[in-house]
């Protein structure tokens, strides 16, 4: 067996929602952490892409997190791009820090925005919860003058009396960016237990946040790639309880 520096697993589950020589794009279920840590050294979506395509991730090596390009938090499912060569991979990452990789986001949230569609600009800085010491303490994401810039782009799918689907774009890749934000816009999501009122976040059994849809050009081929995910099951099911109304979804035009 490879002496790799992740071990694999071939139980995590998770579906190849794209795949090249030069890349993958991976759909990952909720519950499922994306890199290896604490309590998750062989149950992460690494571990399970080790189990795949050890020999590919392994040559990438830890500076390029063994292809891993983002990441999502353990209880948001939907789409992650890694790379499975060096030379992909680091184009890829030129495209994320250009932000010329569009990452889309469905999220369920109590209330409405008071716009249809709109921008929220406010800065994040990270800071740690906890007096446990600090390599233990759970990282979290506040606003703040002194924070990062950070940028969402949202618009509403669906409405219910007093909740609603938002299809967000995470223009920055901030800690916890669209939680905050729209927490801050009145509309926190449901299952948040970070950042939402305790009704709100008993509403869902998870963060009812999915990263649905990924949109780039191909770094080495030019082409345009566009890989999306339908909202899972389980958050069909919260927005049914909520009266909101999917049924329009497959109408809805391509959005920012």
């Amino acid at each position: 067996m490879a002496n790799y520096s992740v071990e694999p697993n071939d139980k995590v589950v998770f579906r190849i929602a794209y795949q090249d020589e030069h890349l993958l794009v991976v759909d990952k279920p909720t519950k499922i952490v994306s890199t290896p840590g604490v309590g998750h050294e062989r149950s992460s979506l690494l571990s399970g892409l080790f189990a795949a395509f050890g020999n590919e991730l392994q040559n990438l090596g830890k500076d390029r997190d063994f292809g891993m390009l983002h990441r999502l938090d353990r209880e948001t499912s939907g789409l992650l791009i890694v790379g499975r060569r060096k030379s992909s991979y680091d184009a890829l990452r030129a495209l994320f820090e250009a932000r010329e990789i569009k990452k889309f986001y469905l999220a369920l949230v109590a209330n409405a925005p008071r716009q249809q569609s709109g921008v929220i600009r406010k800065p994040i800085a990270e800071t740690r919860a906890g007096s446990i010491p600090k390599n233990g303490e759970m990282k979290l994401a506040k606003l703040s003058g002194n924070g990062k810039p950070a940028v969402t782009a949202y618009r509403v799918l669906a409405k219910g009396p007093a909740a609603s689907l938002l299809e967000c774009r995470a223009v920055t890749g901030r800690l916890h960016q669209l939680r905050v934000h729209l927490e801050s816009i009145g509309c926190p999501i449901f299952g948040d237990d970070l950042y939402a009122p305790p009704p709100v976040a008993a509403g869902a059994a998870r963060l009812a946040l999915h990263a649905h849809r990924v949109a780039f050009t191909h770094p080495m081929t030019g082409e345009g790639v566009d890989i999306r995910s339908p909202l899972p099951k389980d958050l069909r099911h919260v927005a049914k309880r909520f009266s909101i109304d999917l049924g329009s979804l497959a109408d809805q035009p391509d959005g920012f």
